[in-house]
């Protein structure tokens, strides 16, 4: 018998996400009855706690008997439990100094940690996360922008809404002028972005026709990498060239700022990639762009007008490319910004059932079958208060022996 708990969220500001809706962790059950589920009782999570006494699970201020605690956002370091198994969102694969003593207390009180971010296949690819659900409340805030920019229609904020069907009905109310949509990324975020624009009917066009057409109609393009990206030397290549040697490409944005009207950025950026545009870039009198749904959110990284992370309270600001500085979004000639960071926050019922869905299918089976597809060894991050061999990368991050 494996006990797992649904952890109260304590990180600040109020998380209301879980793993696990009432009605997902009875499926667990049905399908692991081998399995014990707790529930710490929370305040602030979307689902009640009643709601999880109903469905016939105990809910509890006590959780210590548990084996494996499941979490969204990081525990804060007084609420970790030592000897226990934790899954959640840790925020130190990149060596965020924020967070260093929180990986050090982890490894102090022999916890196992499984980071949700690195919960891969074997080529890598993620298994679960909440990336669909930032690129469907990304691109409504920016579409939100734009009707508050110019007057012309009002959309309610997204965590005003009670979930994605209602977010969907206030866009069918709006009407759109016709002007040119640019979306980057090739994962969940991008399409995400995407079910939005789909939803709203806009016509997808190809790059060629969205640079050199001009069109009666609101139109997107959706690009990759090497429609924004090319190589030095001008040889042919390929995406996974891209990925391995970003330091050999520069970027071929510019073509698109000419001719976009909003722009919707939904790729990762990886370390040592091109710049989108640089605030030179934004100066330029046939620069276009006059919004961004800046869903990637890199802070004074590859596009230059996000140079803070918005809120969820205050989510759009302004950016004076001539200036390079912050003003009201409303200015004339500000570059209107949507760059929220935690964006699922504003959906935590939809986000919560469609993380439980994933974390049903590709992680609790690795606690009943041996782990046979490695799941979980590819996760864990610590183990015996060590790091495992492939987050050993971190020990000077650990130590605080980074230059």
């Amino acid at each position: 018998m494996i006990k797992f708990a649904l952890i109260k969220e304590r990180k600040t500001p109020p998380d209301r996400r879980v793993v696990f809706s009432p009605q997902k962790l009875q499926e667990a059950k049905k399908q692991f009855p081998e399995a014990e589920f707790k529930v710490e009782s929370s305040d602030i999570r979307i689902f009640k706690d009643d709601e999880y006494r109903e469905a016939g699970f105990e809910v509890s201020e006590d959780i210590s008997d548990c084996d494996v605690m499941l979490g969204v956002k990081e525990v804060p370091l007084p609420y970790l439990i030592p000897n226990k198994k934790y899954f959640f969102f840790s925020h130190t694969i990149k060596k965020q100094p924020y967070n260093r003593d929180l990986l050090r207390e982890i490894l102090r009180n022999n916890i196992e940690l499984f980071d949700h971010e690195v919960i891969v296949n074997e080529t890598g690819g993620r298994l679960i996360g909440f990336g669909r659900y930032a690129g469907l409340v990304g691109a409504y805030n920016g579409l939100r922008g734009i009707g508050l920019k110019n007057d012309t229609f009002e959309l309610p904020k997204a965590e005003s809404l009670s979930d994605l069907n209602a977010m969907l009905a206030e866009l069918d109310k709006i009407q759109l002028e016709p002007f040119k949509i640019l979306l980057t990324g090739s994962g969940k975020v991008a399409f995400g972005a995407r079910e939005i624009l789909d939803h709203l009917k806009i016509r997808k066009v190809e790059v060629e026709d969205y640079l050199n057409k001009d069109f009666d109609e609101p139109v997107y393009c959706h690009i990759d990498v090497l429609d924004y990206n090319k190589r030095k030397d001008a040889t042919l290549t390929n995406n996974a060239d891209f990925y391995r040697h970003p330091e050999h490409y520069e970027s071929d944005f510019r073509k698109f700022t000419r001719v976009t009207d909003f722009f919707i950025a939904g790729h990762f950026y990886g370390q040592g990639a091109p710049a989108f545009f640089t605030a030179e870039d934004a100066k330029a009198p046939d620069f276009k762009i006059k919004y961004i749904a800046d869903i990637s959110c890199d802070i004074a990284g590859p596009i230059a007008s996000t140079i803070r992370p918005s809120t969820i309270a205050e989510p759009l600001y302004g950016y004076d490319p001539q200036e390079e500085r912050e003003v009201d979004f409303r200015e004339a000639g500000a570059i209107v910004v949507m760059a929220v960071d935690n964006l699922p926050c504003e959906l935590p019922k939809d986000a919560s059932e469609g993380f439980g869905e994933m974390f049903l299918e590709h992680v609790l089976p690795a606690f009943f079958n041996g782990d046979k597809d490695g799941v979980l060894q590819r996760a864990r991050m610590t183990q015996n208060g060590r790091l495992t061999k492939k987050f050993e990368y971190l020990q000077d991050y650990v130590t605080g022996e980074m230059i």
